[in-house]
């Protein structure tokens, strides 16, 4: 056994170990030794959506007093919530009830109730100068918002967390007019509820800050913000934003929407698609059946542990289908690469050429096929809401997962697998290479060779042939025989007729002409 080959051993070795680790990690959760802290599994960690284990709902009242084109509002504003809540990460779902009662559902929280309260104790953002408020965050009169959103963000000059107010064009001109005619003076911003505008000393004090120049553009609310409360506000303020006032009426749990068991079922017949797809792997390549098996496990491993680790997951019925419409794809790339070999085998390369030729002419159409599904799933995450962002994301996850398991590990893998193989045609059987069969397809040395045993068959037929056939043949010594060769044209004395359109090939044919093939004709 050779260095490299050791050394190829190895790397499959580590690999199986890694393999075997994840799956540790993907499925077992533990106490970290000395402590009660619980590790969990990437499987348990995995937020799961409304329709595979429940969430909780709320009602909200729309108040409709008073109000012009309430239907058109209250559209509005369910929309605004559905923005808010996905931008939060929540896969909710709103419906209207009755003509002023919107219900939303949204999956298991940590703490539904706060967040429930929040949506149902919108505020407005109202700017303060000497105590007067000098603009308000909406149009007193249009009911234009000039508040159109707030976003928390960390503030690395301050060192803190921090909400910037995104504003309207009217509203962002509002306030450059505003601090334009008050510099050198402090303003203060104040959160009020329930549009009580009369008491500022029942608002929330957020912040003060003097005027150095005028600002044109948004704003920005700085204080003793950590990540949580600068959460808390932006929702707030957004809340506020919306075009009718809600108010919570009632909020309870729900279960799942598909029962309780829909996962484990989606489960057992995803793992059973997942054994048959093996076994036709191994069946149809053997030991790079075995190499795609370990690429995929580790292919799924590494799904579980980005659906865990990334907070806005939040794992639906949708979700499972980009999950496995994603798989698919991985293992489609494994059958175009692996097809691609047995097709450069078979035309008399050998393991090693066939292994880099394989994965060289089969990489651009692989990255052709999933850039096209990852340009889809960048297109649902943008314009997409609820399960179908979901779909998306999960589809997103796994078209980049599959690109690099198909073409990095997998190659790792396959060229490891190539070098403990030694060349010749037994050990392609593990591999279920074949070549052509050579009476459809010789190369040039075996077609050779096979006229040069024909030729020396018809030589040794000519001598072993009986005398008694002489006679017959001494009769016809006017015709010539059929197995002798004809007098070739430069025996003949005759003048060659060129004619107008043969005369340039007679004239290379005439140049190319050696002494030594004109003896025949001089003698």
């Amino acid at each position: 056994m050779t260095k490299k080959s050791t050394i190829s051993i190895i790397k499959l070795a580590i690999m199986g170990l890694v393999a075997v680790l994840g799956a540790l990690l993907c499925f077992c959760s533990w106490y970290f030794p000395g402590t009660y802290y619980k590790v969990n599994s990437f499987a348990d960690s995995i937020k799961l959506g409304l329709d595979l284990k429940g969430g909780v709902y709320a009602v909200y009242e729309a108040k409709s007093e008073g109000v012009d084109n309430f239907s058109q509002k209250l559209e509005t504003t369910k929309t605004r919530l559905t923005e808010l809540l996905t931008k939060q990460g929540y896969d909710a779902t709103l419906t209207t009830e009755g003509t002023n009662n919107l219900r939303v559902e949204v999956p298991d929280v940590d703490d539904p109730t706060k967040l429930f309260s929040l949506i149902g104790k919108p505020c407005q953002v109202v700017f303060v100068i000497d105590e007067n408020i000098v603009m308000y965050g909406k149009n007193q009169t249009t009911g234009e918002n000039y508040i159109t959103g707030a976003r928390p963000y960390y503030d690395t000059n301050s060192g803190g967390y921090a909400v910037s107010l995104e504003m309207s064009a009217n509203g962002a001109g509002e306030f450059g007019v505003v601090t334009g005619n008050n510099i050198g003076k402090n303003m203060s911003i104040y959160l009020v509820y329930d549009e009580d505008f009369e008491h500022l000393d029942k608002a929330d004090l957020v912040t003060t800050a003097r005027i150095n120049s005028k600002i044109q553009g948004n704003a920005t609310i700085t204080g003793q913000f950590d990540e949580t409360s600068a959460k808390d506000m932006a929702t707030k303020i957004e809340s506020g934003t919306f075009s009718l006032t809600l108010s919570l009426i009632e909020s309870s749990t729900m279960p799942a929407s598909l029962g309780e068991r829909a996962l484990s079922t989606a489960l057992f017949a995803g793992l059973l698609g997942l054994i048959i797809i093996v076994l036709f792997l191994i069946w149809r390549y053997r030991l790079l059946g075995l190499v795609a098996t370990l690429s995929l496990v580790l292919y799924s491993e590494l799904m579980l542990f980005f659906l865990a680790a990334i907070p806005w997951v939040q794992l639906t019925l949708a979700g499972i289908a980009g999950i496995i419409l994603s798989i698919g794809m991985a293992i489609d790339g494994n059958v175009i690469i692996y097809e691609r070999m047995k097709e450069e085998y078979a035309s008399g390369k050998s393991l090693m050429a066939s292994y880099h030729a394989g994965f060289s002419k089969a990489t651009s159409s692989i990255i052709d096929g999933n850039v096209t599904t990852i340009l889809a799933a960048v297109i649902l995450l943008i314009f997409g809401l609820g399960s179908i962002k979901g779909f998306g994301l999960t589809l997103l996850i796994g078209i980049v997962l599959s690109l690099f398991t198909s073409l990095l590990l997998n190659r790792f893998l396959a060229k490891a697998l190539f070098t403990i193989v030694d060349e010749g045609s037994q050990n392609a059987a593990l591999f279920n290479f074949k070549f052509v069969n050579n009476d459809e397809k010789p190369d040039a040395d075996k077609q050779a060779a096979i006229d040069a045993a024909e030729s020396e068959d018809d030589a040794q037929a000519q001598e072993d042939e009986p005398a008694e056939n002489a006679p017959a043949q001494d009769a016809n010594d006017d015709e010539p025989r059929a197995d002798e060769a004809l007098p070739s044209e430069t025996d003949s004395t005759e003048e060659p007729v060129i004619s107008e359109d043969n005369a340039d090939e007679t004239e290379r044919k005439t140049e190319t002409d050696t002494p030594e093939n004109n003896e025949g004709g001089n003698d």
